[in-house]
């Protein structure tokens, strides 16, 4: 009975409190309407739907509490909720730097492909980056949704190619003048060459990782792309994504299951 007692005379005191200040209780309405809509669209472009339903919980929880609580001080909740936005940007602050400057680029439609196009495409891609790991020849693959910040496109050379295993082979030929660099990747096209990338500056990351597992991790944390690296010295494959090797030592299987999300998943979302 005492809670119930506590909750009506809060209604009261917020009736109270809001006809004497209701602009700064709009003005905190909208700002937090914003907060929480840029939060959970970042959270949704990287499928924490799970951290979502807490997050929500979390709030709806400690609204109630506080309805009920004889003792609640003004700006308590706001305190809350700032408190919860600040610890999603702390566990995601480098998907937000992402969305952030992904937000910023013009995107365009990538040229419609038909179903049996993009087996055909996927395939060319896997059998070229396969090739290039039986001979131990380094490369650095990128797949954009037009998406990539412009200077990347500018330090390399558009070719705009046809994607054929050959091509993907001639680009990174240990004798050609683009092979430094990476291979940009939209669509069905074979956007650009010897582009070269922003290098993951961690302290952490182990000191044999060559520049290119390095340019990997850094361009997937300003963009939302998938990297494909195969190793000069070892021939191994990795695939990057977010930030992080999602899987090394890839096979033919895990390759063409991130071609299938790219083209599936990512270039469908943009259109």
């Amino acid at each position: 009975m005492a809670s119930w007692t506590a909750f009506i005379e809060n209604i009261k005191k917020f009736g109270a409190d809001f006809s004497g200040s209701w602009l700064t209780y709009v003005l905190q309405l909208i700002l937090l309407s914003v907060l929480y809509y840029l939060m959970f669209k970042v959270l949704k472009n990287n499928k924490a739907d799970k951290f979502i339903g807490i997050t929500i919980f979390f709030i709806l929880f400690t609204g109630v509490v506080l309805a009920f609580s004889a003792e609640i001080s003004s700006g308590v909740l706001f305190i809350v909720i700032a408190m919860t936005a600040l610890l999603v940007f702390t566990m995601f602050h480098t998907e937000i730097k992402r969305s952030i400057l992904d937000s910023g680029i013009k995107k365009s439609k990538a040229e419609p492909v038909t179903v049996t196009g993009v087996e055909l495409i996927m395939d060319e891609i896997v059998r070229a980056v396969q090739n290039m790991s039986k001979n131990d020849i380094g490369a650095l693959i990128v797949l954009s949704n037009d998406n990539l910040p412009e200077g990347i496109i500018e330090s390399g050379t558009v070719i705009n190619a046809q994607i054929t295993s050959q091509m993907v082979e001639a680009v990174f030929y240990p004798k050609a003048p683009l092979h430094d660099g990476a291979l940009v990747i939209e669509g069905n096209k074979l956007y650009a060459a010897g582009c070269f990338l922003p290098l993951a500056q961690d302290d952490k990351l182990p000191k044999e990782m060559g520049s290119r597992h390095r340019a990997a991790l850094g361009v997937t944390m300003v963009a939302s792309v998938t990297a494909i690296v195969v190793s000069e010295e070892t021939g191994i494959i990795s695939i990057v994504k977010n930030g992080a090797i999602k899987k090394k030592y890839a096979d033919a299987t895990d390759i063409k299951e991130a071609l299938s999300d790219y083209y599936w998943s990512d270039l469908t979302a943009e259109a």
